[in-house]
């Protein structure tokens, strides 16, 4: 099994930054892909950054590509979500979700284990 916690978030004015972490726990060897999500109110969950754990590459929507960077402490078994130049439409509940595959980044269905969600609300 596979624990993920979230830490970050919150309250966050436009044009702001914010960094999210995902710290992996239990049997994290078995994980080849970790990626952030998000869902906004009355809206379907949608991926916003992916990472492979044993290449690197990284993938990112086109809705932040450019304004956001998913980066990883092997050391601390965590993985980190910045996103700058924030706006409004970037509020939504924030998730963290690992997969024992390679797979389509934006399918949710892929990913076994997920982590609960943290509330990134962005006012202007």
């Amino acid at each position: 099994e596979v624990q993920l916690v979230v830490s970050g978030g919150g309250s966050v004015r436009a044009g702001g930054t914010l960094r999210l972490s995902c710290e992996v726990s239990g049997e994290t060897s078995s994980i080849k892909s970790i990626a952030w999500f998000r869902q906004g109110l009355g809206e379907e969950r949608e991926v916003v950054a992916g990472i492979s754990t044993r290449s690197g590459g990284t993938y990112y929507a086109d809705s932040v590509r450019g304004r956001a960077a998913i980066s990883r402490d092997n050391a601390k078994n965590t993985i980190f979500l910045e996103m700058n130049s924030l706006k409004a439409e970037d509020t939504a509940m924030y998730f963290c979700a690992a997969a024992p595959t390679f797979v389509r980044w934006n399918w949710a269905r892929g990913y076994k284990y997920w982590g609960q969600g943290t509330q990134v609300t962005v006012s202007s």
